[in-house]
């Protein structure tokens, strides 16, 4: 079902597609537009109950394609090595795993779909970072580091909410 909040989502890609143009501040504005429809869409969808399980893969998979895209712009531009991307998406090889997980589980069909803490802490870093990329700040390494603990921590997470659920 597509609705605003999904349309919002949608709006990311298109987005990351700024960064094949050369210019920090287009860039910067497409980040910061994608800050702003990942905010508020999820926001507006419970707000106009019009939550869907397409809008709970949806608004993140587009996260996921604006990251991955900028990312991959960065690196073809030198700006970003790779073992710092890797690190920047480890929190997806995670979530690989616990869908794996699922699948092999038979869970997969009952599992509550939604935002973990983590994940939005890691998005938002992650759009942070590529801010500084952008404009050629150095990025400390052990912010990359960061991105792998709190992977470790939304992995952790996730079990505990599919244990929370199979218990009620």
């Amino acid at each position: 079902m597509f609705n605003l909040s999904n349309s919002l989502s949608l709006l990311r890609a298109p987005l990351a597609l700024v960064f094949l143009v050369e210019s920090p501040t287009l860039r910067l504005m497409a980040i910061l537009l994608a800050m702003i429809t990942d905010s508020i869409d999820g926001y507006l969808a419970r707000r106009s109950k019009t939550t869907s399980r397409l809008g709970a893969v949806l608004d993140p998979a587009m996260d996921k394609f604006f990251v991955f895209f900028a990312l991959g712009v960065l690196f073809m531009e030198s700006r970003i090595e790779i073992s710092q991307v890797l690190m920047m998406v480890s929190r997806d090889f995670s979530l690989c795993l616990f869908g794996l997980y699922l699948s092999l589980s038979g869970l997969w069909q009952t599992y509550e779909f939604r935002a973990i803490r983590w994940g939005k802490i890691t998005t938002a870093l992650q759009f942070l970072v590529l801010v500084g990329l952008t404009f050629g700040y150095p990025i400390p390494f052990y912010l990359y580091y960061s991105f792998i603990v709190f992977s470790l921590f939304g992995l952790y997470e996730l079990f505990q909410f599919k244990k929370l659920s199979s218990q009620s």
